[in-house]
């Protein structure tokens, strides 16, 4: 289809009781740059997010990740936390320049480290799940021209299947890349993310080679007879017309939909790249040629190999308008803290106007039925393998109470809402079997830096003390039960 999903979502009330089926996974997400720390420890080299990072402007407050919370440190009672918190399953990324420092041969400390993780994590009965690239490639190779260059697809490969070589077998779950989306169009695009480049369809050709490397991946490790459940987790937004009558506002919504969403799914799930996208970019051209020259024989083919998961990350929905707007930002790349932004290509005189929703510390709207509504559509007409909701949480302003405690009720309302979103498209036949929330802790948010707490755990970043929320007592429950119960008295 070429255009976004409009339709009214099952709906899931408050007052009804919810059960998940046994085997649910119940889960937390992290990424290695977040929360490591250690980042010139054991050999380990720079990724582009220490580079990136010490770009002055380039992150709030200069914040690095260099220490971040220190669970290079600390993992296993980071763990401990984990199980007592009743989760089942943890969704961590590995550091490409920890296992493979300047993208060369195989670190054994680095690997170390993640064989213990894994270790601990079985030993607390905890599914490890891990995720190959969630940002942080090697300085050398971007460098050398990091994802706009063809190369790196094939050095992100052999990274890849070195590492399936010393943990596939007690991985059950791999996933190759997190949120290409953001790698691509705010690293290449836009500049708001790590190399900080702003090239504008520098994006579409680093998107491209993502996936390339993804579907490398996916099929040398079937080739291999792997017995992981393979996948790649993409992030997704629900986009609707401001007026669904007005035909710009819902062209809008079309294109926005196309580079965000369909840039992705059309060539994993149909292995072809959609025609309005690209007729929309036919004119864009990289190095003095056009961009789609970049895509050549056999590359879809790969691109859509089979998979057995999907992850999907969710956070908020977006509403778009084909008109101007003074008190909007005139570009599908928001939220940014840098003052210099490259629109996103295609979408320059998109404009994203606010509707009167709730909004988290990001200024995000909160729309927990435009999940509902995300996971029907890609069930129905993508035909997707069994979903995991890999990502889905909400920034807050969270601070101690004199009491010790971190009370988040704004979160527990998010998770509780988004819960009940993600079932009612379970009892429309959604076949969806997992849910983790973003994130385990409080982290280095990316270009927010510390400014920015999404944890079920508040984080103290001068003591490293870990205090679980009231958001993380309240999934507890949930996982511990698997039953989410009415709201109210």
């Amino acid at each position: 289809m070429t255009s976004p999903v409009t339709t009214t979502a099952p709906t899931s009330s408050p007052s009804e009781d919810h059960t998940f089926p046994s085997g649910f996974l119940w889960g937390a997400s992290t990424a290695a740059y977040q929360i490591e720390g250690a980042t010139d420890e054991d050999g380990r080299t720079p990724s582009i997010w220490d580079t990136f990072s010490r770009v002055p402007g380039a992150v709030v407050n200069g914040d690095t990740g260099d220490v971040a919370c220190d669970h290079y440190h600390r993992m296993p009672e980071d763990v401990a936390l984990m199980k007592s918190l009743h989760l089942n399953a943890y969704r961590f990324s590995v550091a490409w320049p920890r296992v493979r420092p300047d993208a060369g041969s195989l670190n054994p400390k680095g690997i170390d480290f993640y064989k213990r993780l894994v270790d601990e994590l079985l030993a607390h009965e905890i599914t490890p799940w891990l995720t190959l690239y969630h940002w942080d490639l090697p300085q050398v190779l971007e460098d050398a021209g990091g994802w706009t260059s063809r190369d790196t697809a094939y050095r992100f490969a052999d990274y890849a299947l070195s590492l399936h070589d010393e943990l596939g077998d007690r991985v059950p779950f791999w996933t190759t890349m997190n949120e290409p989306w953001c790698s691509a169009f705010l690293g290449y695009t836009g500049g708001q993310h790590a190399p900080g480049r702003q090239e504008g369809v520098a994006g579409l050709v680093a998107a491209h080679h993502l996936m390339l490397g993804h579907g490398l991946v996916v099929d040398e490790l079937r080739r291999r007879g792997t017995t992981a459940d393979l996948g790649i987790t993409l992030n997704f937004t629900v986009v609707d017309p401001i007026d669904p009558d007005d035909e710009r506002d819902r062209d809008a919504a079309r294109r926005i939909d196309g580079l965000f969403n369909r840039v992705f799914l059309e060539p994993i799930f149909r292995g072809h790249y959609a025609d309005d996208l690209l007729a929309d970019t036919g004119h864009l051209t990289w190095r003095g040629r056009p961009w789609q020259e970049v895509v050549q024989d056999g590359d879809l083919d790969l691109i859509s190999t089979p998979l057995d998961v999907l992850g999907v990350n969710y956070y908020h929905p977006d509403a778009v308008s084909g008109h101007p707007h003074d008190d909007v930002l005139g570009s599908a790349i928001e939220h940014a803290p840098r003052p210099v932004r490259t629109p996103f290509v295609g979408c320059e005189d998109v404009t994203m106007p606010r509707r009167g929703l709730p909004v988290t510390a990001m200024d995000w709207e909160v729309q927990p039925e435009a999940l509902t509504r995300l996971l029907v559509r890609l069930h129905t007409d993508y035909g997707v393998p069994p979903m995991y909701i890999t990502e889905n949480g909400a920034a807050y302003d969270d601070t101690v109470g004199d009491d010790g405690r971190v009370h988040d009720p704004d979160r527990v309302d998010y998770y509780d809402g988004h819960l009940r979103a993600a079932h009612a498209a379970m009892e429309a036949g959604v076949d969806m079997r997992g849910y983790f929330a973003w994130s385990l802790m409080d982290n280095f948010e990316w270009a927010y830096g510390y400014s920015k707490r999404f944890g079920l755990v508040h984080v103290d970043y001068e003591t490293q003390a870990r205090t679980p929320k009231t958001s993380a007592l309240f999934l507890a429950d949930v996982a511990s039960t698997g039953r989410l119960g009415p709201v109210g008295p």
